[in-house]
């Protein structure tokens, strides 16, 4: 079988079709998804196929009739794709298409052998909710038999979010020596224990975390906790951020919430210790609040709740781009829904080493467009300003 529309045909109409990915783009893109895959569903009882197109910072969902996903399918193959997996009821057929265009179809024995139709399915958490967990308990998030409290609900779901968002670091550390963490502004540490479980507990890594905080009562009441739990690799020490200096090399830095320029400094550090991954969550950005002015954008900047929302953007801007130029390849993420906190906006950074040329000219250009001088900038000192 060569012709790609006749199979698509064939396993959609005849109800087969499980899953479907299709990958191996012809040009990559910014603008253009990474992969596209596709699974039927069921949707008040009419047969539907969900298709997932996975960009690099998002993914965009549509459901679509049978002869839409036909066409659909047929359409990104010959566009978009030079390979696919159909994994049907009765084979799994993989789709080759060549620079010249030809088509290799390869059917082989089938490896999955039931379809979902459930268009909810069940969110499989790296925390279990129905499974005890001690530091949960430990916490107040979850009770003796293991079911997590109702008003922690949320709590619950974002320490899984935040999980989620370490297992994609987990590649870009050096497992083969000992990984050295660093918790600013750890706060009651819900994220710092889920971290310490989710990385020694489950994944068996050799980890030493320090989680920073300047309430004195808060960091003994974690550390009372962490020798509670056993977690001999996990201690709590009062200071701020700025300030640290008990550290000489880390791994990864996780800064969640710090307030104002804080989250600068937590960078800072970042930086000069050449930490492979950088979590931060900004909170409370007052610095450009003052600074930004451009008359164009006065229809937004004279309301001030408008220009609030529009300082703090542009503040995690410039944080990304002071990132990229100091060699790190930047994401901004959603980290928990609006409805829970306005401050969501994770930043996520790995260090690749190269610096960027295009991301300082991107920044000249952003700060004379705002006319602003940021606090990172200074702080960061000579190695920025070498690059600059």
């Amino acid at each position: 079988m060569d012709n790609i529309l006749g199979l698509i045909e064939k396993v959609v109409n005849e109800k087969k079709l499980i899953h479907g990915i299709l990958s191996n783009v012809r040009r990559k893109s910014e603008k253009t998804f990474n992969k596209v895959s596709v699974k039927p569903v069921l949707i008040k009882k009419e047969l539907m196929f969900q298709i997932t197109y996975h960009y690099d910072k998002k993914v965009i969902h549509n459901n679509l009739s049978a002869n839409e996903i036909t066409s659909e399918l047929d359409s990104l193959m010959k566009e978009y794709f030079k390979q696919a997996v159909l994994y049907a009821m009765d084979a799994d057929y993989q789709v080759l298409v060549s620079k010249k265009g030809k088509v290799n179809i390869l059917k082989k024995a089938p490896t999955k052998k039931e379809i979902d139709l459930s268009h909810n399915r069940k969110k499989n958490y790296i925390l279990d909710e129905n499974q005890q967990c001690e530091f949960l308990i430990k916490l107040g998030v979850m009770n003796k038999d293991g079911k997590v409290l109702s008003q922690k609900y949320d709590k619950f779901k974002q320490l899984n979010r935040f999980l989620e968002m370490v297992s994609d670091c987990i590649p870009h550390l050096n497992k083969e020596r000992t990984i050295n963490i660093i918790d600013f502004g750890c706060g009651k540490s819900y994220l710092t224990f889920a971290l310490y479980y989710y990385l020694v507990d489950k994944l068996d890594l050799d980890v030493n975390i320090i989680g920073l905080d300047l309430k004195k009562d808060v960091i003994e009441l974690c550390n009372n906790i962490a020798n509670e739990l056993g977690y001999n690799r996990l201690k709590f020490i009062h200071g701020d951020i700025k300030g640290f200096k008990g550290a000489d090399k880390v791994d990864m830095v996780v800064s969640l919430h710090a307030c104002d320029t804080a989250t600068d400094d937590a960078l800072v550090k970042s930086v000069k210790w050449g930490a492979d991954v950088i979590l931060s969550v900004p909170c409370c950005q007052h610095e450009l609040f003052t600074q930004i002015d451009n008359p164009v954008m006065q229809p937004m900047m004279k309301h001030g709740i408008i220009k609030e929302k529009l300082s703090s953007l542009v503040t995690d801007s410039v944080r990304g781009n002071i990132l990229e130029i100091m060699g790190y390849s930047v994401q901004m993420l959603e980290f928990i829904d609006m409805e829970h906190t306005p401050k969501n906006i994770l930043i996520r950074a790995f260090k690749k080493g190269k610096v960027n040329d295009e991301a300082i000219n991107q920044y000249k250009e952003f700060k004379k467009f705002w006319n602003v001088q940021p606090y990172l900038e200074k702080a960061m000192g000579e190695e920025l300003r070498e690059k600059l």
